[in-house]
């Protein structure tokens, strides 16, 4: 990882950048009554990811950058979590949580293997 210079070199953080897009997407069908509930904690869990990403890269210490990826990780499960709320109520009947929910998978798979390979 040390031949990565940014976190925006990372492919994780473009994928966490992606699903930050297509969680804001979705989101935006949920109904009004949902603005300052569910929306606005999928977006803050979503947005977080890629945050905690950046800024473990930034600190330049595997260690850091580890804990980091957990946090990213953490906020990948609240994610997953608020999904699954959001699906179980009647506005979502007629959305689409795949593409969200196969792009989370992808980025936790990914925070995973870098928390796995930053233990060594």
């Amino acid at each position: 990882m040390s031949n990565i210079r940014s976190h925006e070199d990372l492919i994780v953080w473009q994928k966490a950048m992606e699903l930050v897009k297509g969680i804001y997407e979705l989101t935006s069908h949920f109904p009004d009554v949902e603005q300052y509930c569910l929306t606005q904690q999928i977006r803050r869990s979503a947005i977080s990811i890629p945050s905690n990403i950046a800024e473990g890269k930034r600190r330049e210490s595997k260690k850091v950058l580890r804990n980091f990826l957990f946090m990213a990780f953490g906020s990948g499960a609240e994610l997953e979590t608020q999904l699954a709320i959001a699906r179980a109520m009647p506005f979502s009947k007629n959305l689409d949580f795949q593409p969200a929910l196969s792009l989370l998978d992808e980025v936790m798979r990914m925070l995973n293997v870098m928390i796995r390979k930053l233990a060594t």
